[in-house]
């Protein structure tokens, strides 16, 4: 924990002031409980305004859905409560499952309008007449505090995302382009390079969590916010083409066969890459240098020339990529819109492919939809008085921490949190406000207990914790118009909310928790079974779309490899050579149709012995496979020099590379046969 400073001072007086000014005016306009608007403001608060600002909206959409849907259900099903309890938690189960397959602020309306309903729903069973206005009175409240959080976050020494964005952006970039030196200069250096390339992925990939606040910066910063969303995809789409870059120029210099016109070219693009130039006309004449050295293709092309074809290939892509960086990165810094036709265009049409985990959310869903269950069962056959309070918060607690990979501890933190709120709230509540006859003295007894919430949620430890002390507390001590300390019913309360989440973190524990090295087995499994997919010409996606679906679950995998034992992550080193693997794939299905019968039939043949490769969870391919991709080979060298055969060379080269990194060089294999079990 580091010491906080002035902004996040800044933050715990604008959140405070916001939540006064929201409970302010939920008493002024007489509302029955503003406390829930004091509550909200602290569930809302961000330290970027962007950020506060992107949930809003959507929080003020997914509450009134939610307020819909149980004027709905409540009425009907009161006489039941046995449907009632089924139909909210299968409405908060289904909500929970769609928001957790978009990873974008979307996600929120569904999950608000998923525990809001619980939230107004199971308190009002008692008084069903009168839920069409405690419905309207909630969300009144809820949409009053996520009001003043935003409208306070945006006046009041707002903090903009593009500050933030740009000084990663320089860390990322100085980093990523000192490895593509060291790739450059074929210097080997001793570190794990294969853990820092996956770092970078993990990093491009937390940038979205930057981005989408940039939307909504309203500093005009949001004007580069689709160049920031392009820019991370780039800065994926490095990773793959800098590790083929790296792996032609190892294979060549191995043979002795890397020409002195490349050794020099390499060396130049590593001095430009150190200058830090821009110049259109450098990078175009160092592509017009890469081309010219592209060795023509025929029958008797060597290995040598193959590989060079492919190194020349990802050189010309890499300085394509590296100058549509550069042009991003000045849109990002002066905020400005990008109208630039970019080079490496195909990125672009990428940019918001995501991974879902249809599997993941189900677990989540069916975890929450348990939890509630077994929370108002407790409280309708014990008839437990301000029992509502545990299927709300269980429905709750499985709601906010559901996009974690294990996420009871979270939960647990969040119980404790519902701790600390009611001691706080109890002293508060029979010590500290019966002398507070004010409006003026109100805000004066709240404010050391939010301000300190308010710091420690700038935290990143202690946020969790901060955040549901804040909403607890608050909830608990039920601030309304006048004074109200009976304390068998804030016992009742205090009880009931605890419960309520320790329920969500027992059943989370049982249905859903996974650790942090499963889910990464779990990730690599999905990207291998698009590669099945695409060999098995069910895929439809371009090549680099299909890359940047796996990159985006390479991101997700990278932070959980620390949770792997050391003898275990072996499997980590073909990550990205599986995704260099989905690119060729799609390119050999792409071209396979232009091909003579034999060529075709021998990537066909390829194709489908990958497809039973990935099928598996071996990690080396079959040694066998060697002699059907040099067939393959053999079979596209002899098409002749169109640009199809051309093209299903490189693919067929990518694959081999990435497939057998250790093989001998290639060699006709025409006199060779293979094995049955290879047979098509």
């Amino acid at each position: 924990m580091t010491i906080p400073g002035w902004r996040d001072w800044a933050f715990a007086i604008k959140t405070l002031g916001a939540a006064l000014l929201a409970l302010f005016l939920a008493m002024w306009i007489d509302l029955p409980r503003p406390y829930w608007a004091v509550g909200t403001v602290y569930i809302t608060s961000q330290v970027l305004a962007g950020a506060t600002r992107s949930k809003a909206v959507y929080r003020v959409c997914g509450t009134l859905l939610g307020a819909v849907v149980t004027v709905i259900l409540v009425p009907n099903l009161v006489n039941a409560p046995e449907l009632l309890t089924l139909a909210i938690a299968l409405w908060v189960s289904v909500c929970l499952y769609f928001s957790l397959l978009d990873r974008t602020p979307r996600s929120y309306l569904l999950m608000l309008a998923g525990y809001t309903a619980a939230l107004i729903g199971f308190p009002a069973v008692d008084s069903p007449g009168a839920i069409f206005d405690t419905a309207v009175a909630r969300a009144e409240e809820i949409t009053l505090g996520i009001l003043c959080a935003s409208l306070v976050s945006a006046v009041v020494l707002p903090q903009s995302a593009a500050s933030a964005i740009a000084r990663r952006l320089e860390l990322w970039l100085r980093y990523a382009r000192a490895w593509v030196i060291d790739v450059f200069s074929r210097f080997r250096m001793a570190r794990d390079t294969q853990s820092n390339r996956l770092l970078l992925a993990a990093e491009a990939v937390a940038f979205e969590a930057l981005a989408t606040p940039l939307r909504y910066d309203m500093s005009g910063a949001e004007r580069s916010a689709d160049a920031m969303a392009t820019l991370r995809q780039h800065m994926l789409m490095f990773l793959p083409i800098v590790s083929s870059i790296s792996d032609r120029i190892e294979t060549l210099e191995r043979a002795g066969m890397l020409p002195s016109a490349i050794q020099s070219l390499l060396s130049d693009m590593s001095d430009w890459l150190a200058s830090g130039g821009v110049e259109p006309a450098v990078a175009k004449k160092l592509r017009d240098r890469a081309s010219a050295a592209d060795p023509d293709f025929g029958p008797e092309t060597g290995w040598g020339d193959l590989i060079l074809a492919s190194l020349i290939a990802r050189m010309r892509d890499f300085i394509d990529l590296r100058q549509d960086t550069r042009v991003l990165q000045r849109h990002i810094e002066d905020g400005s819109l990008q109208r630039e036709q970019l080079v490496f265009r195909y990125t672009a049409t990428a940019r918001t492919i995501r991974h879902r985990d249809h599997g993941m959310a189900l677990l989540s869903a069916i975890g929450a939809f348990i939890a509630i269950l077994a929370t108002c069962l407790i409280w309708i056959a014990t008839g437990w008085p301000d029992g509502s309070a545990a299927p709300m918060m269980a429905a709750v607690g499985c709601c906010f921490f559901a996009a974690q990979d294990d996420p009871a501890p979270h939960i647990i933190s969040f119980a404790n949190s519902a701790i600390l709120g009611a001691i706080g709230a109890g002293a508060y509540l029979f010590a500290i406000l019966p002398l507070a006859t004010s409006f003026e003295m109100l805000a004066l007894a709240l404010a050391p207990g939010l301000l300190i919430c308010g710091v420690f949620m700038t935290q990143l430890r202690t946020a969790p914790l901060a955040m549901g002390a804040a909403v607890n507390g608050a909830t608990m001590i039920a601030i309304q118009n006048g004074y109200k300390g009976d304390f068998a019913p804030f016992i009742n309360s205090a009880v009931a909310v605890i419960a309520g989440v320790w329920a969500a973190a027992v059943v989370t524990r049982l249905v859903r928790s996974v650790g942090g090295a499963w889910s990464a087995r779990r990730l690599r499994r999905i990207n291998r079974q698009s590669l099945v997919r695409e060999a098995s010409e069910h895929g439809s996606q371009h090549g680099l779309e299909l890359a940047a679906l796996m990159l985006d679950r390479v991101g997700l995998i990278a932070p959980r490899l620390a949770a792997l034992p050391p003898d275990d992550a072996e499997w980590t080193a073909d990550l990205l050579a599986e995704v260099r693997i989905g690119i060729n794939l799609v390119e050999l299905r792409r071209v396979r149709a232009s091909l003579s019968s034999d060529a075709r039939s021998k990537i066909e043949h390829i194709l489908d012995v990958l497809a039973r490769h990935f099928r598996t969870d071996a990690n080396e391919a079959p040694k066998d496979l060697l002699a059907v991709v040099d067939a393959g080979l053999d079979a596209a060298a002899a098409e002749g020099k169109r640009a199809e055969n051309r093209s299903a060379l490189l693919g067929l080269i990518g694959l081999r590379r990435a497939l057998f990194p250790n093989a001998p060089p290639y060699h006709s294999t025409a006199s060779k046969t293979v094995r049955p079990e290879f047979a098509a």
